[in-house]
């Protein structure tokens, strides 16, 4: 099983490609993560958000892998535990499709997107730069793939 991440993003810094390529390598084995970053629609005071958002979400929904497993980055969706992360990861793997994360722009995901989803998932509360989100989706595959082989990385209960 490999895993894909879509995003809608600018151009990172450093630090976030640095982040997020430490965590893909150390995935290669077990879960080979790869990112995909797709443009922002253009936005500004004359131009509207809604539409933005649609014209990123007609690109993202282009750039989704026919067969595979579509998991949504969404504040409404549910929220996981790391261990519940590893359950999903454990049954995914079952099922045999590749995965594809869906990161969307500062507005969030377009409808069709969240409607291509098979499950939508809430990384809390919290709001967090799209930047970082890749980063923190990237560690948590990491932990989850970690505690299924029984690596001491995970420390939970």
């Amino acid at each position: 099983m490999r895993a894909l991440i879509l995003s809608i993003a600018e151009r990172a810094p450093t630090w976030v490609k640095q982040g997020f390529d430490d965590y893909a390598k150390r995935l290669e084995r077990k879960l080979p993560l790869t990112l995909t970053e797709l443009p922002l629609g253009p936005r500004g005071k004359s131009l509207d958000t809604k539409r933005a958002v649609l014209d990123e979400g007609q690109r993202m929904f282009a750039a989704i892998p026919r067969q595979h497993r579509v998991i949504a980055l969404d504040g409404r969706g549910e929220m996981w535990s790391s261990e519940a992360l590893a359950k999903h990861i454990a049954a995914w793997m079952m099922d045999g499709r590749d995965l594809c994360f869906l990161i969307g722009g500062p507005d969030g995901l377009a409808p069709q997107c969240l409607m291509a989803a098979h499950q939508k998932w809430s990384l809390g509360p919290l709001t967090l730069p799209h930047a970082l989100v890749r980063i923190v989706l990237a560690e948590q595959l990491f932990r989850a793939v970690s505690q299924l082989g029984n690596h001491p990385y995970h420390r939970g209960s």
